[in-house]
């Protein structure tokens, strides 16, 4: 079945009407900043400062108290949304579901911002950035975001803070980053998701998990392999081991999300064996992801 065939179309046209009414009587892409302009939408006041111009002062008002004040006029902005997206192998181990699903997570999200006249860029990345979509916008774009992500391959490591540095260095525009991935990361995460957000980027970590990966029927002699580096480890695997495994996972995952708690990042926990649909309105009615 292709990744993004006629069915996935239908699914993304429905979360796309759904995000709308999540969002019923909210602003959504008309993000409004105060500017001292004219010919935009009158806003409010503010007290005259050395050095503003005079073609700003309010002489209304000057007429009528004497008091020197800069007209404020609101202008609508876009917002830059940039998916940082996990291809390194990792995420295409047991069959590549993790990867298949970051992608189809991406283009439903890319498609729901370009839809309210957003800004979208992927960026992929293992031990640094593969590649990029530059910023697009407008609906017509989602076949571009399609074929994109279809090219795109899992290999290799992981390395977050390397390839988030140079995505902060190419990308001068600050917005959302929204991460997709497994944080299967050798040096960990937090040093990564830290620069994000002292660079400013108003950062989400969409963390994929994959339940079969700790299987219960396995027991017995069996050689772990990590799928990046190769590097193997034979162990006895008991009830009791198993049991310390499935609840060293969990602990890690609620200590991520502890960790970007802490941070006001929003994380969301993605089972891949959930839908899609219930996952992506998850976000809406978490973090907002479209203000």
């Amino acid at each position: 079945m292709a990744l993004f065939d006629d069915e996935f179309l239908k699914k993304i046209e429905y979360l796309y009407v759904m995000s709308k009414k999540v969002f019923a009587g909210q602003k959504r892409a008309e993000r409004k900043t105060k500017k001292t302009a004219t010919g935009l939408e009158f806003a409010d006041h503010r007290n005259y400062a050395p050095g503003d111009d005079f073609r700003s002062l309010d002489w209304k008002i000057y007429g009528r108290t004497e008091k020197l004040l800069i007209r404020l006029f609101e202008e609508k902005e876009d917002l830059a949304i940039y998916f940082l997206i996990d291809c390194s192998a990792s995420m295409k181990s047991g069959g590549g579901v993790k990867f298949d699903y970051a992608r189809r997570m991406a283009a439903a999200l890319a498609f729901i911002g370009l839809s309210n006249m957003d800004r979208v860029s992927l960026v992929p990345f293992n031990h640094g950035v593969i590649d990029r979509m530059p910023l697009c916008s407008g609906r017509g774009q989602i076949y571009r975001v399609f074929n994109f992500l279809e090219k795109l391959d899992a290999t290799e490591e992981t390395s977050f803070e390397d390839a988030f540095r140079t995505f902060a260095a190419q990308n001068h525009r600050r917005g959302v980053a929204v991460v997709l991935s497994d944080l299967y990361n050798p040096s960990g995460y937090e040093q990564a998701l830290n620069f994000l957000h002292f660079q400013q980027f108003e950062t989400y970590v969409i963390h994929l998990t994959d339940p079969s990966e700790l299987k219960a029927n396995m027991r017995g002699d069996v050689d772990l392999i990590d799928s990046e580096t190769g590097e193997r480890l034979s162990m006895t695997l008991t009830p009791k081991v198993y049991k310390a495994l499935r609840e060293a996972f969990e602990a890690y995952c609620l200590e991520v999300e502890a960790y970007c708690s802490r941070r006001q990042m929003l994380y969301v926990r993605t089972p891949v064996d959930v839908s899609l649909d219930d996952v992506v309105l998850k976000i809406f009615r978490q973090g907002g992801f479209l203000k």
